[in-house]
């Protein structure tokens, strides 16, 4: 069973046990970055297949995509 990462939602392919970021969200030492970091990250992420006039606003929209994930979800 493939897993993903907690925070962003990457695939992790390479899962050791307990292991729930992906690097991209984890600093050299493993710990989780900080949400406003992983969120400017998810916002380029999406900027790549978004309108490229300026409507769109991609940090509003990473912050709705971090909603989703395990580790960001308000509940």
């Amino acid at each position: 069973m493939q897993s993903f990462c907690y925070s962003c939602g990457m695939m992790l392919s390479d899962q050791k046990p307990g292991q729930k970021y992906c690097p991209y969200c984890t600093d050299e030492s493993g710990k989780l970055k900080s949400r406003d970091v992983i969120q400017q990250g998810i916002a380029a992420w999406l900027e790549q297949f978004g309108p490229k006039d300026g409507s769109a606003d991609f940090q509003k929209r990473a912050g709705f995509y971090m909603k989703a994930m395990p580790e960001w979800a308000e509940g």
